[in-house]
């Protein structure tokens, strides 16, 4: 059997005439006779009585039709979902997000995705580092990265979302933490909560560069894996931190987020492979720019 058979067959059991179901397929009276015919050879069973004026299913004309509704649906659902896979508007991606854009880009890329491409499965992973996103990436575990600073690598495409400013992380009864500005050198004596130095976060150099700028070294560093930890430590009173702006909306009790006096900044990109680029990939990608756009 063949679907063009089955769409004519059913037509036919809809039209009960050859003239008009022809006529609703846009195909001569007598190419549909001759598939029909076919379809019986096939078979090797009568689907339709004939008469001069009238045609209508047998019993086993009726049986088929069910089959055939379902074949014709399913063909239809599958053409569908291939225009969908084609244009973007269906298929997996899967996100990962470094730590400080988990709290502000993540829902907001969540629920837009949701709302425009509803089609799209969406597998978003946060509290990542920015070199474990790379490799991510080039080994295929993600398909697009929200990553810090500046990534060199020929196999990635590197698109700039924004540029935003360090705040300092303070606790809540520290003797500055009630300014409306913070010289980064006034912290010169408190320890440091920072991402870790082993896997190389693009935070962890960041910090330490500004400090060098401001003219010192931390005492001494406490490093900790996600930014929504490093905030708690904060808060627990072993030190103080840089982090982007944006971690702000992660508001937890006991931490003051102070504006630094002399302004630092990093920038946070999103990356994807330089090819091989599913087009859901590239649509999930449109809608994160539309978002950090949005908020900028």
């Amino acid at each position: 059997m063949e679907l063009r058979q089955l769409r004519y067959f059913l037509a036919l059991t809809e039209e009960c005439h050859f003239g008009r179901a022809a006529a609703r397929l846009h195909v001569a009276q007598p190419a549909l006779s001759q598939q029909i015919k076919q379809l019986e050879r096939e078979l090797g069973i009568p689907l339709f009585n004939r008469s001069t004026r009238h045609v209508e299913p047998t019993e086993a004309g009726r049986q088929l039709t069910g089959y055939a509704r379902a074949l014709v649906a399913e063909e239809e659902r599958a053409r569908v979902h291939m225009r969908e896979l084609a244009t973007g508007h269906a298929g997996r991606v899967c996100v990962g997000f470094i730590g400080t854009a988990t709290y502000d880009v993540l829902p907001q890329v969540a629920r837009t995705v949701r709302a425009q491409l509803p089609g799209v499965t969406m597998d978003l992973r946060g509290e990542l580092l920015t070199p474990e996103l790379v490799e991510g990436l080039k080994s295929g575990t993600y398909d697009l990265a929200v990553v810090r600073g500046a990534v060199a690598d020929t196999d990635l495409r590197i698109t700039p979302l924004r540029s935003e400013p360090l705040v300092a992380v303070l606790p809540s009864h520290h003797p500055l933490a009630s300014r409306p500005r913070v010289a980064l050198a006034a912290l010169a004596d408190e320890p440091f909560v920072i991402h870790p130095s082993q896997s190389r976060s693009s935070m962890y150099d960041r910090v330490l560069s500004a400090c060098e700028r401001a003219g010192f070294q931390p005492a001494s560093l406490v490093e900790v894996g996600e930014t929504a930890t490093l905030v708690v430590f904060v808060a627990a009173g072993h030190g103080v931190a840089l982090v982007p702006q944006s971690v702000q909306s992660l508001s937890l009790d006991g931490v003051t987020y102070v504006p630094l006096a002399e302004p630092e900044s990093v920038t946070l990109a999103l990356a994807r492979r330089a090819h091989r680029n599913s087009p859901a990939a590239e649509q999930v990608a449109s809608v994160i720019e539309q978002c950090v756009a949005g908020a900028t």
